[in-house]
């Protein structure tokens, strides 16, 4: 029989059908790594049997029985295979139906005694399960079978858990699991290397590599599970520490511009704005100055809510760098400012302009649509429009010491002069190699200079609790600015049951008559949205949007704006909100982080129980930006005393942190944060919620690189943390 190895397509493994391959590659599933690593949601558990005649609807059951009347068919009009049959156990017959996969009438036949597991549903024929787990009762090893696969199982006739995975269109739970059983009778975990050292395994107690996967996919018992699968929490979590531990000590080895600015200097700026900064502000940007005085390049993440002041604390650090000059040519240092959109990238070159208005500094702004420059020799007291060609030459020159823009600033043709500090805004992740191609891109007079990275601020509106900040940002110190400015007004949050609807849309009309506009929040884009049949009683962008126009508010400018929208769009549409040209803008969370509209003083918030605590927050966080009072009212048709007291929590919270903190051990960091984004698999991110797992994964991972940077004597390891460098430059 052939050996199969970790790397072998999963073509290999079985003969596919096209369906089959078309949901595999949806699920990204290609070798048997992946397949291996796509690891359960859940598990069917043996001891939730119950008799047929005892079912109750939403209950998660297990049952015993042998195959009746089994049919294979198409149905929805011919469209969709499917296996329909009948469970019988001492007690009565259940019906089962399993969509996509008519292949479980010939691997279960009539008589064939089976286990199902799944969650009660019921429709006007009764009670059934829908696309359930099944497997032969009891579990028997091909006779003869020596492979690490037969060892494992010979001995769980009695296993009480059945592993239940995400399916998609083509790929059930029950297909993976046979895929997988398949992989690994075919030899595939036979000498794999672990890449993870053996005394840390052996000093937190995990399971090795080969076996991890055993016990997550066939669990013996539960407590074999669990080890499993909190060593490949801790792999994960380790592997982005050994990743980020290489980056700080490469980050250490480089040398930046030490910035220096006399209190006396730094605090006339500061009397140029009209408040007083917060204490929260104050730490924050003495943090940054300290590190900024050496010749070690910082990095450092600045975490606040929306409105807390992290443009003010950027603007002081930007000042402290260009008040510094070269010693050779006399030019100050240089200020990269890159923000993820155009249209946030102007507001940020409009507030410098204010900021440092008759300080004489030059400031540009360079995007993919255009290029501007203040100040202006046709306007004094203003910007005006100047050729990409032109500024690219000034700032090489480094005439212009501070360049706002979007990704256009990392481009080739883009060279500094003397860049000095990277301001990166809800960019999330860029790391020492990004800031060297920065850096690295000077005139040919300075090629041969040693100062190579340049000092790294990133900044960030999503409260992040320290835990998950530690384990994403591992490279960077953190600052948090927890405490919002004493003129800000709270913005006034209710819970608004379906039968108060009224008395919103006239405190909208109310808003609007005095020339404010409106935020209207859905869940769905639209009736066509793939969980139509759990959501249909969410209310969609567009369903919404055509009913206040026709209903409620006729005389209104009211658009759309939601994720399926190209960017170009999306840019458009929130220019004309800043612009007014907009009342009412109906859309899906992507406006979470996004433009500052100071006119917005009403969010209304559909489906509020869909939303983590954090995302409501950073939503509530779209008005409230002016003098003027803000409202947040959020509608659920929820009753649940759990969701009434989380939506409270939202009502009478100081801080996203708070929430944050809340929402993360309430219903996990998946919630909170797309795990996707980072990179991370959802049992990581859970694990997050443990922080002794995140600081033991810390230290042994500074260890490691401390004594072997390059590692050397950890191959395996190497291997992995190179793979994910590679995709991250990607």
């Amino acid at each position: 029989m052939t050996s199969y190895t970790l790397n072998t397509p999963l073509e290999i493994v079985s003969r596919l059908s096209s369906e089959h391959s078309s949901g595999l590659k949806k699920l990204k599933l290609h070798t048997i790594e992946d397949l291996l690593r796509y690891f359960p949601t859940r598990y069917a558990d043996a001891r939730e049997i119950v008799p047929v005649e005892n079912l109750v609807v939403g209950q998660m059951v297990t049952l015993y029985g042998v195959m009746e009347k089994v049919s294979v068919r198409r149905s929805f009009k011919g469209h969709i295979p499917m296996t329909e049959a009948r469970i019988a156990d001492n007690s009565g017959v259940l019906r089962c139906v399993w969509f996509n996969q008519a292949y479980i009438g010939k691997m279960y036949p009539d008589g064939t005694r089976v286990k199902v597991s799944g969650k009660v549903a019921s429709d006007a024929k009764g009670f059934f399960l829908s696309n359930p787990a099944i497997d032969n009762a009891p579990l028997i090893t091909p006779e003869g079978e020596q492979s690490l696969f037969a060892k494992h199982t010979a001995d769980t006739q009695g296993e009480f858990l059945t592993p239940v995975y995400r399916e998609t269109q083509g790929v059930s739970s029950l297909f993976l699991y046979t895929l997988i059983k398949r992989a690994i009778s075919g030899g595939a975990l036979i000498d794999i290397e672990d890449p993870v050292p053996t005394h840390i395994l052996e000093k937190l107690h995990l399971p090795k590599l080969s076996d991890s996967f055993l016990y997550i996919h066939f669990p013996k018992n539960e407590s074999l599970t669990i080890a499993s699968r909190k060593r490949f929490a801790f792999e994960e979590i380790f592997f982005m520490q050994v990743k980020h531990q290489r980056e700080r000590m490469e980050a250490k080895g480089s040398l930046a511009y030490p910035v220096n600015i006399t209190s006396d200097k730094l605090e006339q700026f500061i009397k140029r704005f009209s408040f007083n900064p917060t204490k929260a502000q104050r730490d924050a940007y003495t943090g940054i100055l300290k590190d900024m005085t050496h010749k070690e390049p910082m990095g450092r993440l600045l975490e606040g809510d929306v409105g807390s002041g992290k443009t003010f604390v950027a603007a002081v650090a930007a000042y402290a760098t260009i008040s510094i000059k070269t010693e050779k040519v006399g030019t100050p240092l240089q200020v990269a400012y890159m923000a993820p959109t155009e249209i946030l990238a102007k507001q940020h070159f409009e507030s410098f302009i204010q900021f440092f208005d008759g300080t004489g500094v030059e400031i540009g702004l360079l995007t993919g649509s255009g290029c501007k420059k203040f100040p202006s020799k046709l306007e004094p007291e203003g910007y005006t429009n100047i050729s990409r060609p032109q500024l690219l030459k000034w700032v090489k020159e480094g005439r212009v010491s501070v360049v706002v823009g979007t990704h256009a600033l990392i481009q080739k043709s883009v060279i500094w002069k003397d860049l000095a500090l990277v301001i990166i805004d809800e960019q999330h992740r860029f790391g020492v190699k990004q800031r060297k191609s920065l850096a690295h891109k000077k005139g040919e007079e300075n090629t041969k200079s040693k100062k190579e990275l340049p000092h790294l601020l990133s900044m960030t509106a999503t409260p992040i609790p320290r835990t998950l900040a530690l384990t994403i940002f591992g490279d960077l110190d953190l600052s948090v600015i927890d405490e919002m400015p004493k003129e800000r007004k709270k913005i006034i949050t209710e819970v608004i049951s379906q039968t108060k609807r009224i008395k919103v849309e006239e405190a909208i009309k109310k808003e609007l008559d005095a020339g404010r506009q409106v935020y209207v929040i859905c869940p769905r884009i639209d009736e066509q949205d793939e969980e139509q049949v759990q959501k249909r009683q969410l209310k969609s962008v567009k369903e919404e949007a055509v009913r206040l126009k026709e209903k409620v508010f006729p005389h209104a400018r009211i658009e759309v704006l939601h994720s399926k929208m190209k960017p170009t769009e999306k840019e458009h549409i929130m220019e004309d909100m800043l612009a007014h040209k907009i009342d009412i803008l109906v859309a899906t969370s992507v406006v979470e982080v996004g433009v500052n509209i100071q006119n917005a003083t009403i969010i209304v918030i559909e489906g509020a129980d869909r939303f983590g605590l954090a995302q409501l927050h950073q939503l509530r966080g779209r008005v409230g930006r002016s003098s003027h009072q803000s409202y947040c009212y959020l509608f659920t048709d929820s009753a649940h005393e759990k969701t009434m007291k989380r939506l409270k929590a939202l009502v009478e919270s100081k801080n996203g942190f708070e929430l944050a903190e809340k929402d993360m051990m309430e219903r996990g960091i998946g919630t909170l944060m797309d795990g996707k984004q980072w990179g991370m698999s959802d049992l990581a991110m859970e694990a997050i919620r443990n922080p002794k797992l995140v600081e033991i994964a810390r230290e042994e991972a500074r260890v490691i690189v401390e004594e072997d940077p390059r590692l050397e004597n950890f191959p395996e390891l190497l291997e992995v943390i190179k793979a994910r460098e590679a995709v991250h430059m990607e």
